[in-house]
C-alpha cells in the first residue's frame, strides 16, 4: 500500500498547474463563445478544440501521450472513445477518484466531455518506453499465463479475454494495457482493489484484482510493461470480440463495466 500511496501523492502535485489551465480557460457548463472583444478590453479565449483541452494536455501531453515527467500519468491518445468518455463521467461523479481530474472536469457539461474524448481517441502518436523495474523470469512467466490464459484455480479471466487478442483495447469500451508504464498498471490494479476506482453495476475489475495476489499483480504489470507495443495500437471493432464476457461482470448504462 506504500507503493499506491506515493504514487497518488506525485500525481496530486500536478493539480495546481491543472487547476491553473482550467481557470485561465473560464471553461464552464457551456462551450465558450468566440465574441469580439469590445474597445479597450483584453481580447477573448478562443473556443477551439486545442483550448478545450489544454487542461488535459498540461499534465497528460500536447496529443495525450502521456506525461514525460510522470509514468503515472496514462496515454490518453487512441483509447476506445466511450472508454474515455465513461472515465471522465467517473471522475466527475465521484466513483473514480483523483483530486485534479476531478476538479478539471466538474463543471463541463455531457456535449463538452464527448468533444475531449473523440479528440484524444483520435491522437495517433508514437509509443515511447517505459522504465520497468527488474524481476525474475518466473514472475513473467507467471504474468504471461495470467495475461495470455488466465487462472481458472482463481477465477481469474486471461488479459486478452475483454482487452482484446493483441492487447490494444475493443471498441467501444474496452482499453487498451500495452504502452503503459508498470507504475501505471501497478496503480490501477491496486486501486481495483481498495475501491479508489469503482463502476457500475458488479465490481468487475474489483472481482479480478481481488483474486489475484499481490504477486500477481506484479507479475502482469511487469509482464505487460516490458513488452513492446504493435504498430498498430488502434482498439479492435467491437466485432473482434467473440468471447462472452464472464456471467459476473455486464454491461452498465455508459456501455461496459470497466
Amino acid at each position: 500500500m506504500n507503493r499506491f500511496v506515493s504514487l497518488r501523492r506525485r500525481l496530486c502535485r500536478q493539480a495546481p498547474r491543472a487547476a491553473f489551465a482550467l481557470l485561465a480557460l473560464g471553461m464552464g457548463h457551456a462551450p465558450m463563445a468566440a465574441t469580439p472583444p469590445q474597445a479597450g478590453a483584453a481580447p477573448g479565449i478562443p473556443d477551439t478544440m486545442q483550448q478545450r483541452v489544454a487542461a488535459c494536455t498540461s499534465c497528460h501531453g500536447a496529443h495525450g501521450e502521456g506525461s514525460p515527467d510522470s509514468v503515472a500519468i496514462p496515454r490518453l491518445a487512441g483509447k476506445p472513445a466511450g472508454y474515455l468518455l465513461q472515465q471522465l463521467e467517473y471522475f466527475q461523479s465521484g466513483q473514480r477518484r483523483h483530486a485534479p481530474m476531478e476538479y478539471v472536469v466538474r463543471q463541463l457539461g455531457p456535449a463538452y466531455l464527448r468533444d475531449i474524448a473523440g479528440y484524444f481517441a483520435k491522437q495517433d502518436v508514437p509509443y515511447r518506453k517505459l522504465p520497468v523495474p527488474a524481476v525474475s523470469a518466473d514472475t513473467l512467466r507467471r504474468g504471461e499465463q495470467l495475461v495470455l490464459r488466465g487462472d481458472s484455480t482463481r477465477g481469474v479471466p486471461s488479459c486478452v479475454s475483454c482487452h482484446g487478442a493483441r492487447l490494444t483495447g475493443v471498441e467501444p469500451m474496452m482499453p487498451g494495457l500495452m504502452g503503459l508504464s508498470y507504475d501505471y498498471l501497478d496503480t490501477q490494479l491496486v486501486s481495483w482493489r481498495t475501491r479508489q476506482r469503482a463502476a457500475e453495476g458488479p465490481y468487475c475489475m474489483g472481482v479480478v484484482a481481488n483474486r489475484m495476489r499481490e504477486s500477481d499483480i506484479t507479475a502482469v504489470s511487469a509482464w505487460l510493461a516490458s513488452h513492446e507495443p504493435p504498430a498498430d495500437m488502434h482498439p479492435a471493432p467491437a466485432s473482434a470480440q467473440t468471447e462472452p464476457l464472464p456471467g459476473w461482470c455486464v454491461m452498465g448504462k455508459s456501455g461496459a463495466d470497466r
